[in-house]
């Protein structure tokens, strides 16, 4: 066994229980998947991340759900800078972290971690009433194809026409199966990101939840890597007039969240995708785990 320091940080967020909460294991990107895994399903928490050295960015970052390693996550890489910054080893106002992904620049702006999303991906379309169905809700409810897009993970970004629908939403595991087939995930599901385009707040312009399949918990508070995807789909579909907006998630669960999201290059030719927002740092301490190599 063998100690290592960890910071819970909520992300998305300024302050105590909002956003979406990351325990960020420091150098803990040795250890072996089913050790990440068991941490990840011990806290509760949709995704971890573990941290190690890195021979083509300043910091290496590997994500891991309750059931598998993922390539990129968004909260994630907001609560990893923010507990970085607090331990004082970020110094100057960028960086950059080596993911599954590629390499994710970062800027630092005062309380705001903004990191650059790649250029997104998009992938298949899908049957509305597939993507419905998936979600408990009748075709009508949802506006426009869904796609499966992706800034780093792939999400079916699925426009509903209103808060009602979005609050009725309800996850069909069959339906999200028989999605997750034809969107070429298999056990890697690519779920419904369901966005209103009316906020939260009158802050916000869009609004946004996201049901989950077991082991992980039935609802994600904020999904950094999904608004990152949602807003380039947003973009190419001509449905946000605004170059940069305000994404909020997580309200209705009692863990406001919220992000701001630029595009960067024009709407038709996205180079990429900036996601910003604070990371709140609830605790810190030491947790003992099985020394082996990952």
């Amino acid at each position: 066994m063998r100690r290592f320091r960890f910071d819970w940080v909520d992300a998305f967020t300024g302050r105590a229980f909002g956003g979406n909460g990351c325990a960020v294991v420091h150098g803990g990107a040795v250890l072996n998947d089913a050790t990440c895994m068991g941490f990840v399903r011990e806290t509760s928490l949709v995704e971890c991340t573990f941290t190690g050295p890195s021979q083509v960015a300043d910091v290496r970052v590997r994500y891991f759900l309750a059931s598998r390693e993922i390539p990129f996550a968004g909260h994630p890489t907001i609560a990893t800078v923010a507990a970085l910054r607090a331990r004082g080893l970020v110094s100057g106002d960028s960086l950059t972290l080596e993911t599954g992904a590629g390499v994710v620049p970062i800027t630092l702006n005062g309380d705001l971690v903004e990191m650059t999303q790649v250029a997104p991906e998009f992938g298949v379309e899908v049957d509305p009433a597939l993507a419905a169905r998936a979600v408990g809700l009748a075709p009508e409810e949802v506006v426009g194809i869904p796609q499966l897009v992706s800034t780093g993970l792939p999400f079916v970004i699925t426009v509903l026409r209103d808060h009602a629908a979005l609050r009725a939403a309800r996850l069909n595991l069959g339906a999200l199966n028989d999605l997750a087939d034809l969107t070429g995930g298999g056990s890697n599901m690519a779920e419904p990101f369901m966005v209103t385009l009316q906020g939260a707040t009158p802050a916000g312009d869009t609004f946004s939840r996201l049901l989950l399949a077991p082991p992980s918990p039935p609802e994600d508070p904020f999904t950094g890597s999904a608004t990152g995807a949602m807003a380039a789909y947003l973009w190419a579909k001509g449905l946000m007039p605004k170059d940069s907006f305000v994404a909020e998630q997580g309200h209705w669960l009692d863990r406001p969240g919220q992000a701001r999201v630029t595009r960067v290059g024009p709407a038709q030719a996205m180079t990429g995708i900036r996601v910003a927002g604070q990371g709140y740092v609830l605790m810190s301490g030491e947790v003992m785990l099985p020394d082996a190599a990952g």
